[in-house]
């Protein structure tokens, strides 16, 4: 196996692909009315009143380095927050501030993935989650959530079957993107339980857990696991407070490890602007009202597609409660990139299903935390292309 590319690098990282995501947006760079849909993140700007503390905190000069692990006025607000919202215990010193959901995941993985080690990631998936086990050379072992009866299911027996000796970490994201499939707390418990019999840990991508149309917050690991658990949450500010372009989130993890993970920040990025950090302190105090008015917004979105869908002979589609996206099934479609690009001469940008996992062609992705205005114009081209669709 050649280890080093021509060009003088790893030929495990030249031969990495680029998610079919971005070349779908970078197709669309010359194209000015093309209504995106690709990327998952709201359509509004981040809320004012989180923007005006990052303000005051720059113009207070806070633009100094701030501790690895994060500002402890932000590390408890987390904690605070995670206690408030799952009646826990979670101690300051369980959490690590960082660059974003995607920086703590690489974290993660830094800390608990040994070259050559099997990591057992659920499909469809996100593709930056494999991506970055194969970063750190990693086996990957995928476990499909299946659509059964028009629902999205997982078979527990297939997620333990796919551990063996070499298995270092089972990677969950509930709420699921892009299918919005949710693990229920039974399912954690089970997971739990042949985590402690494995000693197998779980990484749980929680970043949507508060994108829920059915309750304050969807099942958290945080509620089931206990004291010397091998588990550790990942979540982020982008989502439920559009913060994407902040990039900032969080991890929460056994103390036990906590100087390890600060370690690894200090190596990658050393932490979070202060600044940053500060907004992020307000939108954990004063940010309930926005989530709520958010999930409103987003469910109208969604009885909206739904009810589109239900009109359309050539989409499968299975309405999630989580999350705020719609990835659905064109009936006899089998080349998602090629449709993908082909929406674009439509002005319609979806991702294509490929990008979550091969056994995914005939799906799109389409990212709904839009307003309603938008979502028709959309569905209208896409509406369009479907009727021309051979």
């Amino acid at each position: 196996m050649t280890l080093v590319s021509s060009k003088g690098i790893r030929q495990d990282i030249e031969d990495l692909p680029f998610s079919p995501i971005r070349e779908i947006v970078r197709s669309a760079e010359d194209k000015k009315d093309v209504i995106p849909f690709w990327f998952g993140e709201p359509d509004v700007s981040t809320p004012e009143f989180i923007r005006e503390s990052a303000k005051r905190s720059l113009d207070r000069g806070e633009t100094f380095y701030a501790p690895n692990s994060g500002q402890r006025q932000l590390r408890e607000s987390i904690s605070n927050y995670m206690n408030r919202l799952y009646s826990t215990k979670i101690s300051t010193e369980q959490i690590t501030v960082s660059v974003s959901g995607m920086n703590a995941l690489m974290i993660t993985a830094q800390a608990l993935v040994p070259n050559g080690s099997k990591v057992v990631v659920l499909l469809p998936s996100w593709p930056n989650i494999p991506a970055v086990q194969r970063i750190m050379g990693a086996e990957l072992e995928g476990v499909p959530i299946s659509m059964i009866e028009g629902k999205w299911n997982l078979d527990m027996n297939q997620v333990f079957d796919a551990c063996d000796s070499s298995t270092s970490a089972i990677i969950i994201n509930s709420p699921n993107n892009p299918s919005g499939w949710t693990m229920s707390s039974e399912e954690q418990k089970a997971l739990l339980e042949f985590s402690r019999k494995r000693g197998i840990w779980i990484v749980s991508d929680e970043v949507y857990a508060r994108i829920s149309f059915n309750a304050n917050h969807t099942p958290s690991f945080c509620e089931v696991m206990e004291k010397g658990d091998r588990v550790i949450v990942v979540n982020s500010f982008s989502k439920s407070w559009a913060m994407t372009g902040w990039r900032l989130g969080w991890i929460t993890a056994p103390a036990e490890i906590a100087t390890q993970l600060e370690k690894l920040t200090e190596y990658n990025i050393a932490g979070p602007p202060p600044f940053i950090q500060q907004a992020g302190i307000t939108a954990l105090q004063q940010g309930e009202e926005f989530i709520h008015e958010s999930n409103e917004r987003y469910l109208k979105a969604l009885s909206y597609f739904k009810e589109w869908a239900e009109s359309q002979e050539r989409i499968e589609f299975d309405a999630p409660t989580a999350a705020f996206y719609a990835f659905f099934k064109i009936r006899d479609g089998n080349d998602s990139l090629a449709m993908a690009k082909d929406l674009l001469k439509k002005g319609v940008g979806l991702a294509p299903g490929r990008a979550f996992g091969p056994q995914f062609d005939s799906y799109l992705r389409l990212c709904f935390a839009s307003s309603i205005p938008k979502l028709e114009k959309g569905l209208n081209r896409l509406e369009d292309w479907l009727m021309n669709l051979k």
